[in-house]
């Protein structure tokens, strides 16, 4: 009884703790991620003047950010109601008609200013190009996703020779590349038709709940934000456009954190980019470790039975659904949804089986090219050489730990609530990153290094394809939330 008491004890502490801590963050957070000049001067004290003048302290500014507005603070209150102001719903009822123009003509539009870097020291583009031998070193010696890993290496050797100017504008091919597809949501979008092309959803639609597992795991990408904060406690200048760009390294996503860095934080992609396929290619590595240290022996034992065959007429309106559910209430992720929707209705109905090849195949392997090189393109000196590129390795590393974990501890609970002989084994949890089909991979080996007989991988690509859904759905509600301030 003793015992039993001193477990609840233990266990109310821990609540209690984690409830503290995460007021304190969203008490503080706007003071570290979106702290405007307005705000740290708002007190006339010589103490508190002297801190912000020195940059240290909850009340410095941050770089970037002396002309920023309240608009960019963490306010959960605003935050829950501009994502309800953002569904399709409400746009649909409040959008007012726009005027013709009277003209005929179309205005003219504005590019986006270019962020002026500098221009680094010649032997600091040399560190960069042994950078880019050693991600081709990765890929090949060490097969760390070597499709998109190896013209991603060579990008970053291409873009950082001195005189080439193979990154500079209007002539240079890696420039020309990034410019037409990589810092918009061209090349992205084009990713996510050949990953629905791809996809098979049939394990998601036999066995729904495993959903719950993919959106657990997203856990990682918003727990990041508060380890954002954390880094510039630290002296490190993150804002929270970046802050949300980095977060997404969580869901082990390449295109959707190269998309969202795109929309809110071009001047991180390439560190960006280069983490969240680093994280992808060593799944097997830091996967195995958590999953074994929150499961028991157990736990890691429960056999699942196989899922239903699902009939093709669910698995041709699954996509259409989907669309029309992003439509209604996260139009923001409609890019990304919409497209993944697209390639997987093409093959779902079998219609046009050429066009589904072409999706999952030849242009897939373009894209994948041409994405991967105009990411290198973004690995110079000036941008990657510098503390808060450090910071972004190791809150991508935080970020995939916490989301495997958050996956695992879901299906933990659930198991609580299912009865007897419905269990679900909790290392499919870990299968909610975005990894596909490499994270279900990995939770059936596990699975079966504990009993052999034990054939984990199609219950386990449901929560994997559910968290490709979900973390593109965490994309839509930051750029919902930060997307038209930049």
């Amino acid at each position: 009884m003793i015992d039993l008491n001193n477990t609840f004890k233990k266990r109310v502490l821990g609540v209690t703790l984690a409830i503290t801590a995460i007021a304190f963050v969203v008490s503080t957070g706007s003071k570290v991620l979106a702290q405007t000049a307005s705000d740290s001067t708002e007190t006339t004290a010589p103490a508190v003047t002297a801190e912000v003048e020195s940059g240290h302290g909850l009340n410095r500014v941050i770089k970037g950010t002396e002309k920023w507005g309240e608009e960019h603070n963490i306010d959960p209150l605003k935050f829950v109601q501009n994502i309800g102001k953002s569904t399709g719903i409400y746009q649909m009822i409040k959008q007012k008609k726009v005027e013709p123009n009277p003209t005929g003509f179309k205005p003219e539009l504005k590019e986006a200013p270019e962020i002026d870097w500098g221009t680094a020291p010649g032997w600091q583009s040399l560190i960069m190009i042994a950078v880019g031998f050693l991600i081709v070193y990765l890929a090949v010696g060490k097969g760390f996703e070597p499709l998109l890993l190896i013209p991603i290496g060579f990008g970053t050797i291409l873009v950082n020779i001195v005189g080439a100017k193979m990154g500079d504008l209007p002539d240079g091919m890696l420039a020309i590349i990034y410019h037409a597809g990589v810092g918009n949501e061209f090349f992205p979008m084009l990713i996510f038709m050949g990953i629905g092309a791809m996809t098979d959803f049939g394990p998601l639609i036999a066995n729904p709940k495993t959903a719950i597992l993919g959106g657990a795991a997203q856990f990682g990408v918003f727990f990041t934000l508060f380890g954002v904060a954390v880094m510039n406690l630290f002296g490190l200048n993150y804002n929270i456009m970046q802050a949300c760009a980095i977060g997404i390294i969580g869901g082990a996503d390449g295109p959707t954190s190269i998309y969202v860095s795109g929309k809110l934080a071009p001047e991180l992609m390439g560190v960006i980019a280069v983490a969240a396929y680093s994280y992808m290619a060593l799944v097997p590595m830091i996967q195995p470790p958590i999953m074994k240290l929150l499961t028991s022996k157990k736990e890691r034992l429960i056999k699942m039975p196989n899922p239903r065959a699902v009939p093709k007429m669910e698995k041709v309106l699954f996509p259409l659904m989907l669309l029309i559910l992003t439509i209604l209430l996260l139009p923001p992720a409609a890019p990304l949804i919409g497209m993944l929707a697209f390639g997987n209705f093409v093959k779902e109905s079998g219609a046009a089986t050429r066009l589904s090849k072409t999706m999952e195949n030849e242009l897939m392997n373009i894209v994948s090219i041409v994405l991967s090189l105009g990411v290198g393109s973004q690995m110079t000196p000036e941008k990657i050489i510098k503390g808060e590129s450090v910071g972004i390795i190791i809150l991508g590393l935080i970020a995939f730990a916490v989301a495997t974990a958050g996956g695992l501890l879901m299906a933990k609970l659930m198991n609580v609530f299912l009865p007897k002989g419905k269990k679900i084994n909790p290392l499919i949890g870990s299968a909610g990153v975005s990894a596909v089909p490499m994270a279900a991979r990995v939770a059936n080996k596990v699975g079966q290094a504990e009993d052999p007989s034990n054939f984990l991988l199609m219950n386990a690509m449901g929560p994997n394809v559910a968290g490709v859904i979900g973390t593109a759905m965490a994309a839509g509600v930051f750029i919902a939330t930060y997307g038209g301030l930049r």
